[in-house]
C-alpha cells in the first residue's frame, strides 16, 4: 500500500474553474472524485487544492477507498488521420488563410473551442 507521500508526489490534473457568481476559483482533481477546493484568487486556490488533496488522500486511505493513478497522457501521440468533404477543407484552408495561420492550428483551436463545450 503507498503511503500519502507517494500520493502526493504523482501528478494529479487539477482542474481550475472561475466562479463567476461567487467570486474566486474552485479547483478541482478529475481523478480524485469529490476531492474539490476554492479560493479568492488563483494562487489561493492551488494552495488550498494541494491541502484538500492531501486530507482527501488521508480519508482514503483510512476509509479503504481505492485511489485512482492521475490520467497518463503516454497513450497518445497528440496526432490522428481524418478523413474530411472536399468543400469542408476547402472552408477550413480558406479561414485559417484569413486568420493567418496554419490549417492545423486553426482546427485546434476548433476542435479545443467545442470540446470546452461538450466537456462540462
Amino acid at each position: 500500500m503507498k503511503t500519502i507521500d507517494d500520493y502526493m508526489k504523482k501528478a494529479y490534473r487539477m482542474e481550475i474553474v472561475e466562479d463567476k457568481d461567487e467570486g474566486g476559483f474552485v479547483v478541482t482533481y478529475p481523478d480524485l472524485p469529490g476531492c474539490i477546493s476554492c479560493g479568492e484568487t488563483i494562487e489561493s486556490a492551488v494552495a488550498n487544492a494541494i491541502d484538500a488533496k492531501e486530507v482527501w488522500l488521508e480519508a482514503a486511505i483510512e476509509e479503504g477507498i481505492e485511489i485512482n493513478e492521475p490520467d497518463s497522457l503516454d497513450d497518445y501521440s497528440g496526432q490522428f488521420k481524418l478523413r474530411i468533404p472536399k468543400s469542408l477543407h476547402k472552408s477550413l484552408a480558406e479561414h485559417s488563410q484569413r486568420e493567418g495561420i496554419s490549417m492545423n492550428q486553426y482546427c485546434v483551436y476548433l476542435l479545443s473551442k467545442n470540446d470546452v463545450l461538450y466537456s462540462k
